[in-house]
């Protein structure tokens, strides 16, 4: 406690207070649980969501964000997040042709992605308010796998660390 408590107690409420604040409404932990942004994000491996990352700016293509999977704020429950890679942006259009994003009919670079696949997904339509995410992980078969549209409400922020 050293020479003056009251100060030191002061400081410790005040440190309480600033972690409380960042780690509940800036810096969002999530623990990854799966195999669908693998090898990009191991399972069980922890990252941090900027929830200010979208304030200012929209998200990007090649983003990967937090999508809340439940209707409503911080305190909605359960408190459940996919981490997702945007790969198309609203007003495109977007399809899969033996395992490769084709944004507007031009096939899309995507470096981060390292194993094939043999997806084969018909167009679809992005909303003026709508991304379409996926897992880096498409090894496995798409009917096992989340993807698709996402409406702009849901993307909680950019992962960060």
């Amino acid at each position: 406690m050293g020479r003056r408590p009251k100060t030191t107690l002061v400081r410790a409420l005040v440190l309480a207070a600033i972690c409380i604040v960042l780690f509940k409404f800036i810096l969002l932990p999530v623990r990854v649980s799966g195999v669908s942004m693998a090898p990009t994000y191991r399972d069980h491996s922890v990252n941090f969501i900027n929830a200010l990352s979208y304030l200012r700016n929209e998200p990007q293509r090649g983003d990967v964000v937090g999508i809340r999977l439940t209707p409503g704020g911080f305190g909605s429950t359960p408190r459940v997040m996919y981490l997702k890679r945007i790969v198309g942006l609203p007003g495109k259009t977007v399809s899969f042709s033996d395992g490769h994003v084709i944004i507007n009919g031009k096939s899309l670079d995507e470096p981060y992605e390292k194993a094939a696949c043999n997806w084969n997904i018909p167009p679809d339509v992005l909303g003026p308010t709508q991304y379409y995410v996926v897992g880096d992980n498409r090894t496995m078969p798409a009917i096992n796998h989340s993807f698709g549209k996402v409406e702009r409400s849901r993307i909680v922020g950019k992962v960060v660390l």
